[in-house]
Parts: structure tokens; C-alpha cells; sequence
């Protein structure tokens, strides 16, 4: 059994839109109760000898954890099979703004066929909102500045939907879209610019498996979809992300446009820079960062160079730099917790997600599955002057994703489990800070 907060707890959390969010903080100083989100780093990564299927989160020192929605609420793929909870949303604007989350699950080849559900964050009570036989590996979830949702497929040649609500219950739909204009990809990551361009990734190993027919490395890019209307996605100009200089950091510029039905290829075709796995981005200020999973492979051996890394493109001057890499501002991963040497480092930085201060929240694709933070302050060349690591998980064989901060809840990092290790373990978990007040830790157990 695990627990829940109770409708009080979850009131609390979705309706604290009085809260306001604090300034970017100028300096990295991490002690408790200094501004939002604040905490000791953990010492290690979470080895699963400590997994505790109510808590499975290693976190700091005065912080909680909780289940917002597992699969007893919803059991969307019942026999045993997960729900594969994937990436996270809220209504972030509109009436009733912050109450409901939306989410993917990732499951692939089924009969039902993937699906979004909601959660409203008020009463606890979850469903399914669209779900169709033919939706696969559903994975990015964005929503966009004017009222809608996006999602799309996380295989070759995915489709990115759009996602239309009733403007009075946020929590009904009343359209999905497909729309091809944005590209057809292999959707991870989405992310609305400031100008309602649409920036989104190919989550492809573009330099060590290519694309058939092409010699050299192909896919793997980052696009950009500039509508033709703001706020009207049927129609615009694809582009992919070009970058001189060695290892895809360097100068950038956007080429195209591009054929949107043929993204990878053509994306490749025009000069676009392909990345080894690059699975999801976010916007904070005037900088788009990159979750790129895997690192190049060292030539004839296959394996990694690193592990990953986090890449920064400046949206003015379009200059391209590793901001987190492993073995550069934060330590490589050696083994596994309990392993003779092991050392905790980074390894295979999947979601991205802003933190309420500013800073670049990442957790891994990987066991175990780390959260880290890293300062939006760098260095000459770019990287982030601080990383930190602020949760492991110790469920076996899981991984942590779908990191969101909602605009309404700056003390709440929600975060889904997927492929648990529990019988129908997959849930939305949010961890926030315990503010000593014994009403906010009321929660009641559930058969």
C-alpha cells in the first residue's frame, strides 16, 4: 500500500496560485529556506537494496513525497501490464488555470493504443481524456499559451497532436488534431517559444545509426516550427538547428525550410547538426536546452564517449554550448550503488523541466534514475558553474520522467515512476518540501 494526499493536501497544492514565484536567485547558495525549492544535495545515488515502494525517492533532508495518481485510480492497460506514465502538464492558463494535469503514457504496439489522461489535482479523481488504436509511444506533453495541449509519438515518423478543450471543464475534450505541418519525428520533447514557435527534437541516434540510404550521420536533429499565424499550427515553416563546430557546439543557425512529411531526412539534407538521442527541451529566458541522451561512439568500439549531456542554445545569438556534461561540471557515473568503486555521476539525462528560481532541472533515463540541478550561472565556455543532486530512485529497474514544475505550485516538483518494479507501481509523485505543519501531512491509506 502507498500514499496519497488527501483532497485537503491536493486543494492545497492546485490552488496555490497566490503564491508568487521568486526571482531567478544570483548566487547558488542551497541552504533550507533560502527562497523556493532550496535543499542540501543528497550524498548518492539510491541503490534498490533501500527500495521502500511507498517512498521510492531518495530526497533531501525536510522533504516529502507523495503519490498524486497511480494505477489504481486508472489501470489503463490492465493484466499486469504497466501504464507507463510519461511526461506531465497543467492547464497553465484559462479558467480553473492550474487544477488539472495531463499526461502521456508511453505504451507501445498495443490494441488499445496509447493515451492522455487527467488528473484533477482539486478531488484526486483521474480518466482517460483521448486514447486511440493508433496512437503510439506517446511521450511530450506541452501546454501552449493559447489553451490547448500537444502530445505526440516517440517513434519514427510520429505524429504531433492538438489537443482542444472546452473552454468552461479544461478537464473535457472537445478536438484532437493531428498536425503534419509541425513534422513528422520521432517526438520526445516539445516546447513553445516566447514568439509561439514550436521547438521539438528527433529522438534518434542520428550519428551512430543514421538514416538508410545516407552515408554519415542523419536525424537526431532539433527543429523549430514558425507558424504561418501565431497560435495556428496548421500551417507555418520547419526548420533544423545547424551548428559549426566540433561536436554540435559551436555557432548555429536555423536552415530551411524543410520538407515537414520527411523531418529526419530532410532536416539532414539542408546541413542540420544530428545529436546521439537528444530526448526533450526547455525554454528558460532567452536560452533552449537540450536533453542530449547519449554521448558519440568512440570510433570502432561502440562505446560512449560520455554519458550524455545537456546542450544550451543562446535564441539571440543562436551560439551552442555544453552546459552539464559529465566529467566537465558534474561527476562521471562509475558502476552501480553497491558495486566495489561505484561513484555517482551523470548518466543518460533524459526530461528537462525550470525550476521555480531558474535553475535547469534533469533527471536520467537510467538505473538509477537521478534528478539533478544545475545554476543557470556559467563559465566562460558556457557550463553551468553548479550541479547538484537533489533525488535518486531506488525502485529496480524504473526510471524517473515527466519532471514538471506547474506556474500555480512552485513548491511541488511533480515526477512519474515508469515501469515500476511494483505490481501497478507506474504514478505521478510529488515531492515538496515538509513545512512542519502537521494538517498539510494529513493523508489517509488506500487498499
Amino acid at each position: 500500500m502507498t500514499d496519497k494526499p488527501t483532497p485537503v493536501r491536493a486543494l492545497a497544492l492546485a490552488m496555490a496560485a497566490t503564491v508568487a514565484v521568486a526571482p531567478a536567485i544570483a548566487d547558488d547558495d542551497h541552504r533550507p529556506g533560502r527562497g523556493l525549492f532550496q535543499f542540501e544535495p543528497i550524498a548518492a545515488s539510491a541503490a534498490s537494496t533501500d527500495w521502500d515502494p511507498a517512498a521510492p525517492w531518495v530526497v533531501p533532508k525536510g522533504y516529502t513525497q507523495s503519490i498524486v495518481s497511480d494505477e489504481s485510480d486508472l489501470d489503463i492497460y490492465n493484466g499486469g501490464r504497466d501504464d507507463w506514465n510519461d511526461m506531465n502538464t497543467v492547464n497553465e492558463s484559462g479558467k480553473l488555470a492550474g487544477r488539472y494535469m495531463y499526461r502521456t503514457h508511453e505504451v507501445r504496439n498495443v490494441a488499445e493504443g496509447g493515451a492522455v489522461s487527467v488528473v484533477d489535482l482539486k478531488t484526486g479523481a483521474a480518466r482517460v481524456i483521448a486514447q486511440d488504436s493508433s496512437y503510439n509511444a506517446l511521450d511530450g506533453i506541452r501546454w501552449t499559451p493559447w489553451g490547448t495541449v500537444l502530445f505526440a509519438e516517440e517513434v519514427e515518423g510520429g505524429r504531433l497532436f492538438e489537443l482542444f478543450l472546452d473552454p468552461n471543464d479544461p478537464s473535457a475534450v472537445t478536438a484532437v488534431e493531428d498536425r503534419p505541418a509541425v513534422g513528422r519525428l520521432a517526438h520526445e520533447g516539445i516546447e513553445v517559444g516566447p514568439d509561439g514557435a514550436i521547438y521539438m527534437v528527433d529522438e534518434h541516434r542520428g550519428q551512430s545509426q543514421g538514416c538508410p540510404g545516407i552515408d554519415g550521420p542523419c536525424g537526431g536533429g532539433v527543429y523549430k516550427f514558425v507558424p504561418h499565424i501565431p497560435g495556428d499550427l496548421s500551417s507555418g515553416e520547419l526548420f533544423a538547428l545547424k551548428v559549426t563546430g566540433p561536436d554540435g557546439v559551436g555557432q548555429g543557425e536555423w536552415v530551411g525550410p524543410i520538407d515537414p512529411a520527411m523531418a529526419r531526412f530532410s532536416g539532414s539534407a539542408a546541413g542540420g547538426t544530428s545529436y546521439q538521442r537528444p530526448e526533450d527541451l526547455e525554454i528558460i529566458g532567452r536560452t533552449l536546452y537540450v536533453a542530449i541522451t547519449e554521448g558519440p561512439r568512440a570510433q570502432g568500439e561502440g562505446r560512449e564517449v560520455y554519458e550524455g549531456r545537456v546542450i544550451a542554445i543562446d535564441l539571440d545569438t543562436l551560439r551552442v554550448s555544453d552546459f552539464v556534461k559529465p566529467g566537465v561540471n558534474v561527476p562521471v557515473e562509475m558502476g552501480r550503488p553497491g558495486q566495489p568503486g561505484f561513484q555517482t555521476g551523470f548518466d543518460s539525462v533524459d526530461n528537462l523541466a525550470e525550476a521555480p528560481d531558474g535553475r535547469l532541472v534533469m533527471v536520467e533515463d537510467n538505473v538509477p534514475s537521478d534528478i539533478w540541478f544545475a545554476s543557470p550561472r556559467t563559465n566562460e565556455y558556457g557550463a553551468s558553474a553548479q550541479v547538484d543532486l537533489f533525488a535518486s530512485l531506488a525502485d529496480p529497474g524504473a526510471e524517473g520522467t515527466g519532471i514538471y514544475f506547474s506556474p500555480f505550485q512552485p513548491d511541488v516538483l511533480y515526477v512519474n515512476v515508469q515501469h515500476s518494479a511494483a505490481e501497478d507501481g507506474d504514478a505521478t509523485w510529488a515531492i515538496y518540501k515538509d513545512r512542519g505543519d502537521r494538517r498539510e501531512k494529513r493523508r489517509h491509506r488506500r487498499d
